[in-house]
């Protein structure tokens, strides 16, 4: 519950089924303390509004058309650190709970999670404090305890623009799709290049084709 001289947690919601954002808004509606400012049904939507509403807190879905959920909560901490990002989503991969952690989101729920445990997250992500789900924790574990695959080293990051190599992309273009700048994209190759211990472009994507570095 609020107090007088408390303000709400301004809650945002992203997610690109509709019935899914109705059930969020009308869960939130069920506690003083949290407030919803506003909803985006794609990536690019979620981050424009984040500039303008600038909420406290964001359920994040994980897949989603255009812009996945992690790099849209990428972009999102980036641009605006102080906006906690929760995923909520169906799915439990450990690609996909590690990818939104990497990204900066500070819990991973799943969408049958109880109304008690979601605004608890919730609270929690404002107060600085993350939250896993049993699930999310577990494939975390799991995930650690996998011997490394071929080409381990790469960041996050380094396999999205590795793999947009494969695609037979140039960094000007690899720098537009991923929305950041050639001179970035340029420090990556270079750290592929020496993580992969090649020499060129075209001898990196041979290794990750040839040894199934990216999915």
């Amino acid at each position: 519950m609020t107090t007088p001289s408390s303000k709400p947690i301004r809650v945002m919601l992203v997610d690109d089924h509709t019935m899914v954002r109705r059930g969020l808004a009308t869960f939130l509606k069920a506690f003083d303390d949290l407030e919803l400012v506003g909803e985006a049904e794609n990536g690019q939507t979620a981050i424009q509004l984040c500039a303008k509403l600038q909420p406290d807190v964001i359920l994040m879905d994980m897949v989603m058309p255009e812009m996945n959920g992690a790099e849209t909560t990428r972009i999102i901490r980036q641009q605006f650190p102080n906006v906690q990002v929760i995923a909520l989503t169906s799915f439990k991969e450990e690609e996909l709970v590690k990818s939104a952690l990497e990204a900066g989101a500070i819990g991973y729920l799943l969408k049958d999670v109880s109304a008690n445990e979601l605004v608890r997250a919730i609270r929690a992500a404002h107060a600085g404090r993350a939250t896993l789900s049993p699930e999310a924790a577990q494939a975390l574990v799991h995930a650690a305890s996998q011997p490394p695959a071929p080409g381990y080293g790469l960041t996050e990051r380094e396999r999205a623009v590795l793999a947009l190599m494969v695609e037979g992309l140039n960094n000007v273009q690899i720098a537009g799709r991923l929305m950041v700048s050639p001179s970035t994209i340029k420090s990556h190759v270079s750290n592929i290049l020496s993580k992969l211990g090649v020499t060129s472009r075209t001898e990196a994507v041979t290794l990750a084709l040839r040894n199934r570095i990216i999915s």
